[in-house]
């Protein structure tokens, strides 16, 4: 069987992947991530997570020719205002504040790379309605989460606290959580990564 490498430092990704009994290897791509948004500024949030996941693949891909190489990368829009990961708790708070009563969507795409070619894309995009709270319940959220906060796009964890925050979710969980975990089980089992 290929070998696959993640190309990604997520813990949540590497999550998925264990749970449904996935071999791999994580091997975080090192790229510019804030470079190539800028570049593409302008761009439809989903066009810019597509380049970003196949960017990560291709990267890491180049090192490892012989490996099935998976990138992912999801982009946070709301209102026409996309949204990066919150540097610190002050953002972090901001960005719950500018996203709660309102729905948002997760630009979530895959690329797999192999054989010097991409071999498989995948995108989703999940619309998330944020429940409205007070600026307490952030506080007091936050306080419970700590800087987990700061892992992800949105300031939460849809599978833990952040659930919390929710209202209403419309679409793949585990695109939501930065895999979409199904398609990606359809083209490991068509490639013989994983068992048929």
């Amino acid at each position: 069987m290929t070998a696959l490498i993640l190309a990604s430092a997520s813990r949540v990704r590497a999550g998925l992947l264990e749970q449904a009994g996935v071999p791999f290897r994580a091997r975080p791509a090192d790229v510019d991530e804030a470079a190539t948004k800028s570049a593409m500024a302008g761009s439809d949030p989903m066009t810019i997570a597509a380049a970003l996941a196949e960017l990560k693949a291709r990267t890491v891909a180049h090192a490892h020719p012989d490996a099935l190489v998976l990138g992912a990368d999801q982009v946070l829009v709301c209102e026409g205002v996309a949204f990066d990961k919150p540097r610190d708790m002050d953002e972090a708070r901001s960005h719950l504040r500018r996203l709660r009563g309102r729905t948002h969507h997760l630009c979530t795409a895959a690329a797999a790379v192999g054989e010097g070619t991409v071999l498989w894309r995948h995108q989703e995009q999940p619309a998330l309605a944020m429940r409205s709270f007070d600026d307490r319940f952030i506080d007091a959220y936050l306080a419970g989460v700590g800087e987990d906060a700061l892992l992800s796009v949105g300031a939460y964890q849809l599978e833990g606290r952040g659930a919390q925050l929710f209202e209403r979710v419309d679409g793949d969980f585990f695109s939501i959580l930065g895999l979409p975990l199904l398609p990606l089980l359809a083209f490991l089992r068509r490639r013989n990564v994983i068992e048929a």
